[in-house]
């Protein structure tokens, strides 16, 4: 065979498994006696992306074992189909470079309250600006995050005591509110360069979870410079279908 500088199917194959492999064992500290299919179902807990193509990739792993020589992994024995060659390129790709979503999806335009703020004043904001969600800081420090729907609850509480709405929402601090809200963690900081799978993996991990901010290092005592929210989440999907 006359020698050309164009790989092969077969060896483009191999070399999307080969950095698969490469990277999950280095992402998630993988034992390099683990195997591959092992691998794979121990990083679906941890990596979206893994979660999301698992059946894909085991089977690619096999098809992987089939194609080159039992005693010699050099000697390519048969030829993948260009459309499971691509594909497999496609989810190596995303596994070893994902994209950033500060440069892909995040909002940028992040309006947040100071701690003592009336909650009245913080509700005409969320209707002014259509955010749902506005961090709260106190003296440079994130303390929580004014969400629409949990601030509604304790306010529908409040009605249910008989108490006067008006005098409750000119009085009462942003502060008091967030301190009331309950159901667990439901606001994440991470750094501004987190991958959209990282990100799309703390929606996964956490159902409760509304509101993703990012700062310049992932510190609560950082300006916050973007915002990701749960309804990012189809769009960033789509991104990765499309990446």
């Amino acid at each position: 065979m006359p020698e050309t500088d164009e790989k092969s199917f077969a060896e483009r194959f191999i070399n999307a498994y080969n950095t698969i492999d490469h990277e999950l064992r280095i992402q998630h500290d993988f034992r390099r006696s683990m195997s591959y299919s092992d691998m794979i179902r121990r990083a679906v807990v941890q990596n979206y992306v893994v979660r999301k193509y698992e059946d894909e990739l085991i089977d690619y792993g096999r098809l992987r074992n089939a194609i080159i020589h039992k005693s010699n992994e050099d000697y390519i024995i048969a030829e993948p189909h260009e459309d499971v060659v691509l594909q497999f390129e496609k989810i190596a790709k995303i596994i070893s470079a994902p994209p950033k979503v500060w440069n892909t999806i995040c909002k940028k335009d992040v309006v947040t309250v100071q701690f003592d703020v009336p909650l009245k004043k913080v509700i005409e904001i969320i209707y002014t600006s259509s955010f749902s969600n506005l961090p709260v800081y106190k003296n440079g420090g994130l303390i929580g995050v004014a969400n629409g729907q949990k601030m509604l609850n304790v306010l529908g509480e409040q009605v249910s005591k008989g108490k006067d709405i008006n005098e409750y929402i000119s009085k009462t601090k942003i502060e008091d509110i967030i301190n009331q809200f309950t159901n667990g963690r439901y606001y994440e900081v991470m750094p501004m360069d987190v991958t959209v799978e990282r990100a799309l993996n703390l929606f996964y991990e956490n159902r409760k979870l509304l509101i993703i901010i990012l700062t310049k290092t992932g510190s609560m005592e950082e300006v916050p410079l973007g915002i990701l929210t749960t309804g990012d989440i189809m769009d960033m999907n789509s991104l990765l279908e499309k990446f």
